[in-house]
């Protein structure tokens, strides 16, 4: 018999899942996750993100690279979850390449980006992702991602 998938997490859960702390956390809430398969997480954008007064003043848009960023962590916790450990001091998780990042429409404050990641493949500790990233249904963002689970050495 299949295991139910998780079918959400909160932020609390998702600190416990994930390395990354203020001012650089970039999902809000786990909406669905499917272990070894794929997750769906929700980003709030609000004007008083700390890159909207940079980017841009007289009309505020977020970054494309937070965007894919964002997919990043979701495919993070949804590989921390898949693997049953939580991230420690003595690992990161890095970005190992992006593909075919694609940009379609502007993200802006109070619009609710939408984050579908799903594994493509996991080869020799390098794991393969798509995401979409949507808002009100349209595809904002689309990227081919790959990461891998590093231990560090801090005697280096």
């Amino acid at each position: 018999m299949t295991k139910p998938a998780d079918t959400s997490m909160n932020i609390n859960e998702i600190l416990d899942h994930l390395p990354h702390r203020y001012p650089f956390v970039l999902i809000d809430r786990v909406i669905s996750l499917e272990l070894n398969k794929e997750i769906t997480v929700l980003k709030n954008v609000t004007v008083n993100e700390p890159f909207f007064p940079g980017h841009f003043p007289y009309l505020p848009v977020m970054p494309g690279v937070l965007i894919v960023e964002a997919m990043a962590q979701a495919a993070a916790v949804l590989s921390f979850k898949t693997m049953g450990i939580k991230p420690t001091q003595d690992s990161v998780y890095y970005f190992a390449g992006i593909d075919k990042a694609r940009f379609k429409k502007p993200v802006s404050p109070g619009d609710q980006l939408i984050l579908n990641v799903k594994i493509d493949r996991i080869l020799k500790g390098i794991w393969k992702y798509n995401g979409v990233a949507t808002v009100d249904g349209e595809v904002v963002a689309e990227a081919s991602m790959m990461c891998i689970l590093k231990n560090i050495n801090k005697d280096q």
